[in-house]
Parts: structure tokens; sequence; C-alpha cells
């Protein structure tokens, strides 16, 4: 059986009013704090259109792909305070696993590539595990605890 995977691109952004998840699917997102972008980041210190994510194919995989974040706009106009990417100021990264991205004080972003590998016409197992747990049991490990 062939093998399929499965792969999930997730954008984790912490900001002004907390922590939000984005699952990536579209082929472009503008990230900043102008309400008109895809993912909207809440903060003064944050341009109103700080940086776009773009979608690329994987060169050896048409199934596969992956995202470039880049400093501004789709025009190419950069933001006021740039990108730190792992710690480095960059214009532009292709995003690895747990990559993190700052877009100013107290606003950034983790960026999580999650792979689910999966045999076509099998069930996962897990989906039936199912745990039968005895009554007197409980009653003994409560014994154990006191």
């Amino acid at each position: 059986m062939a093998a399929e995977t499965n792969e999930n691109h997730l954008l984790i952004i912490e900001d002004d009013q907390g922590r939000k998840e984005f699952s990536l699917e579209h082929p472009v997102y503008s990230i900043g704090r102008d309400r008109e972008c895809n993912i909207r980041l809440m903060s003064q210190f944050v341009s109103r259109r700080h940086a776009t994510l773009v979608r690329l194919p994987r060169e050896h995989n048409s199934h596969s792909y992956y995202y470039r974040i880049v400093d501004g706009d789709a025009k190419g106009k950069p933001s006021s305070n740039g990108l730190m990417i792992n710690g480095r100021k960059i214009p532009a990264h292709d995003l690895r696993n747990e990559d993190e991205i700052v877009f100013g004080p107290q606003v950034r972003a983790i960026y999580y590539l999650l792979r689910n590998t999966q045999r076509l016409g099998q069930t996962d197992s897990s989906e039936y595990d199912i745990t039968l747990i005895n009554p007197g049991m409980a009653e003994d490990l409560e014994d154990m605890e006191e």
C-alpha cells in the first residue's frame, strides 16, 4: 500500500490580544495591523502591511509545498521594523518547523509544519483503542494514594 503524507502548516501568533492559531491553506497571506490583512496583528509596533506569506511547491514533490515569509507587502514595500527570524534580521526566509518570527515587541509567531503519514486503506489503530477498567481496580488505586 502507498503511504500518503498529509502536511499541515500552522502559524501561532502572539500579540497584544493573546494567542491565535492560523491553519495555512491559501497561496498568499498578508500579515499586519491593517484590518484588510488575512492575518491581523494587534500592536502599535507592527506595520499595516508588515509581511507576506507565499506558498511555493517543493522541487521533488508536486503534492508538497512550503511557505516563504517576506518582509513588507506584496508590492515590495518593506515594513518599518523588519522581521527577526530565529534571532536574525532578514528580509525573506523559507519557513521550517518551529521557526520563530518576531514582528515587534511582544508580537511574534511560531511556524509549525506537521506531517502525518498514513497508510492508505488502513485505519489508525488509536481510533479504536478502548481501555476497559475493572471498577475494583480503581478502588485499589485510591487505597494506594492514602
